[in-house]
């Protein structure tokens, strides 16, 4: 089994993604989605939570051995980055959606000096809007933003579009085809659930079960 099969299996495991491709799931964008990804859940199961850190951090090991910094995306992002920051021994900081509203007003919580080579540490990456606000306040401040690790991605092409546009390379340690993948191996979806599973993903905004 492939890493990201395993973590995909680890994440069905505890139901934190569910598939219910007959009673979609509405977002907060309004899309009707057949799956749901909730990683917050992941912090409730202590030795699946080890893996994924783990995991997380041989990306960031492997794939980023320039990083100076660490950043997390509030809210999820947070433990997430700040458990991958304590095992690699680097620097850590995290970005809030807004400026406090009172104290010191910060946006950007924790030490950093400008020029620091940072990856950003996400849970999930769905369009990438709200990720990337978080590469640009890091942009703002002198920061430079050399790479993003997530937890999941959808793979959606609106959101590889937005990252090659900035200039950000990211790696997800699972994903939508390799969850699909498994879920037929393992008969929680049948021939024909697949076929509307792989279709959402074309086109989330328009999609249609019903159709």
């Amino acid at each position: 089994m492939t890493n990201e099969k395993a973590v995909a299996e680890k994440l069905l495991q505890i139901n934190a993604i569910k598939l219910s491709p007959q009673q979609p799931f509405t977002w907060a964008s309004g899309w009707k989605s057949p799956i749901y990804c909730d990683n917050r859940k992941v912090l409730s199961f202590p030795f699946i939570r080890d893996f994924i850190k783990s995991e997380m951090c041989n990306v960031v090991f492997e794939g980023f051995p320039e990083a100076e910094v660490l950043a997390g995306v509030a809210t999820a992002g947070i433990a997430w980055g700040a458990m991958a920051a304590d095992q690699l021994k680097l620097p850590y900081i995290y970005v809030r959606p807004k400026p406090k509203e009172h104290g010191l007003g910060n946006q950007i919580e924790g030490f950093y000096e400008k020029g620091q080579r940072a990856i950003v540490i996400e849970d999930l990456i769905s369009t990438g809007k709200s990720s990337l606000e978080v590469v640009e306040v890091l942009r703002r401040e002198g920061v430079e933003v050399v790479g993003m690790v997530s937890i999941f991605t959808y793979g959606f092409d609106i959101a590889a579009e937005a990252f090659a546009k900035m200039g950000v390379t990211y790696r997800s340690l699972t994903n939508y085809p390799t969850l699909i993948e498994l879920a037929i191996e393992k008969g929680l979806v049948t021939a024909e659930q697949q076929n509307m599973l792989l279709d959402w993903r074309k086109n989330p905004a328009n999609w249609n079960p019903n159709q």
